[in-house]
């Protein structure tokens, strides 16, 4: 009993802090989301059962975001992991200065973001921006990134590229890192080609540090607002650029209605949790973590 109430003395600060910065602001959002709250009845709001999700679910945008959220979340982790994995591959080889390439990778993901997405907003700028001034002296004409629907959807995407792939980079290095090299050796002396090893060796370690690297990678994609949010301008052209992240963001904070966009937030958690599940189990994350 008493190396117990040890184990709780030491729990009981950060469980405090927990549930102060994580569990009351979760319950509180539940309560809110059936609630009617909004800047004009931040005192006055009344319950309001479901009626909050019925109107999500009513939205007539609701798909189309979705499926926008859809398309960021699946391109960005699909760069984020092809460049991250064939980077670290390179970087784990023994190569001159491989101290201060990785130094200098890792910058895109040391950065504040904030600062980031506001760099590549200028740089995306059609008369001087940095981006469209290479593609003039390479030959093209330059994109108007703001003005178009399809090309104000790219530039934060090619942004939020640059900046994620060092987590996955970082995570594969370690991971290759811990490979033992008795596998590859063996490999050599049966013949094995650079994709059989990657395949049968490389990949099969590597499973289970990449795992929940691309659960938290979702996740992060998932609710980016930043990027968006900063490079587009608030969703140029014309809210065309939103994702249910940054929609939620704006139902709040530019409509101001609160309960409205807590039960948004707690339909993006579900979407969320239920892809974790899934996931977690395909993958079996938590066998291979003990």
């Amino acid at each position: 009993m008493r190396s117990k109430r040890l184990i709780w003395f030491f729990l009981l600060p950060s469980a405090l802090v927990i549930a102060c910065v994580v569990f009351y602001p979760f319950l509180y959002n539940i309560w809110i989301s059936t609630t009617n709250m909004s800047l004009y009845h931040i005192r006055d709001y009344t319950f309001q059962g479901l009626s909050n999700f019925r109107e999500i679910f009513g939205e007539p945008d609701l798909y189309y975001y979705f499926g926008k959220t859809v398309i960021w979340t699946g391109v960005n982790l699909f760069f984020h992991l092809f460049l991250g994995i064939s980077i670290a591959m390179l970087l784990n080889r023994q190569i001159r200065g491989r101290g201060i390439f990785r130094a200098l990778l890792i910058l895109p993901w040391a950065m504040p973001q904030y600062i980031s997405a506001l760099t590549w907003k200028g740089m995306f700028n059609y008369q001087y921006g940095s981006v469209n001034l290479i593609l003039r002296k390479l030959g093209f004409a330059g994109f108007e990134w703001f003005s178009n629907e399809f090309w104000a959807f790219a530039a934060p995407i090619i942004t939020n590229i640059w900046l994620g792939f060092p987590f996955i980079m970082v995570v594969t290095l370690g991971g290759l890192q811990s490979i033992p090299r008795d596998l590859y050796e063996a490999a050599d002396i049966d013949g094995a080609s650079w994709w059989q090893k990657f395949r049968h060796i490389t990949l099969p370690m590597l499973r289970p540090v990449l795992a929940p690297a691309i659960v938290l990678g979702t996740i992060w994609t998932f609710n980016n607002l930043n990027v968006i949010w900063l490079v587009t301008e608030r969703g140029l052209p014309a809210d065309k650029s939103h994702i249910l992240v940054t929609y939620v963001y704006k139902a709040a904070f530019t409509y101001y209605r609160y309960g409205y966009a807590a039960a948004f937030s707690i339909f993006i958690f579900l979407i969320l949790l239920a892809f974790v599940l899934v996931y977690m189990r395909q993958t079996k994350t938590l066998e291979q973590a003990y």
